[in-house]
């Protein structure tokens, strides 16, 4: 399976990590600098989950991140995997 949430569609994104040099001006010194700008990857809070749905009487097993699983528990797991396709 991708990284990819089956509900929402996250995904894994790209951006930068800053670095920095020198002191803090609080601490002393005359500011910090930006030096470079690396790529890194961002990745979406994903779990692999098992859940019920009671209108079915079984379990579906869905990779989704946390916060899609907030959305299950809020507006029932039948509904939500229906207007994601996945039932």
């Amino acid at each position: 399976m991708s990284r990819t949430c089956q509900i929402t569609g996250a995904k894994v994104t790209s951006g930068h990590k800053i670095h920095r040099s020198g002191k803090a001006k609080k601490e002393g010194g005359i500011g910090k600098h930006i030096t470079k700008r690396v790529k890194r990857k961002i990745h979406p809070n994903l779990r692999d989950k098992r859940i019920f749905v009671p209108e079915l009487g079984k379990f579906v097993e869905v990779r989704l991140t946390a916060r899609a699983l907030k959305t299950v528990n809020k507006l029932g797991a039948h509904k939500v995997l229906k207007e994601a396709g996945l039932i």
